[in-house]
């Protein structure tokens, strides 16, 4: 079972800056993938985006060129920088864990921290 805690959301101006990290349990999070999406009521839930194991990164097109995801294996920890925040990006952020085989047997989401920009 992996579970996972979310910190960092708040209230912050347009054009400002958030970052947000998420902590996960277990011995094995170096081989997790790991991803952030967002919610916001009425809508489905939404990449932003998605780190591997190896570095590799993807983001939703909402987050290309504003937002950064990073990690640190020795904490446990993935990461996501946002910057130039604006109105639309108001959501509930969540961390995932996709489902690795042998290893991991399904999604795992953190509980899920409010991201409110507004002036």
């Amino acid at each position: 079972q992996v579970q996972l805690v979310e910190s960092g959301g708040g209230l912050v101006q347009p054009g400002g800056s958030l970052r947000l990290s998420c902590t996960a349990s277990g011995s094995i999070f170096s081989m997790y993938a790991m991803g952030w999406y967002r919610q916001v009521p009425g809508k489905q839930r939404k990449l932003v985006a998605h780190i591997t194991s190896g570095g590799t990164i993807n983001y939703g097109d909402s987050a290309k060129g504003r937002f950064t995801i990073s990690r640190d294996n020795a904490k446990n920890t993935v990461y996501l920088q946002m910057n130039s925040l604006k109105p639309e990006d108001t959501a509930v952020y969540y961390c995932n864990v996709p489902p690795i085989p042998g290893y991991v047997n399904h999604d795992y989401w953190g509980q899920g921290t409010q991201v409110t920009v507004s002036s």
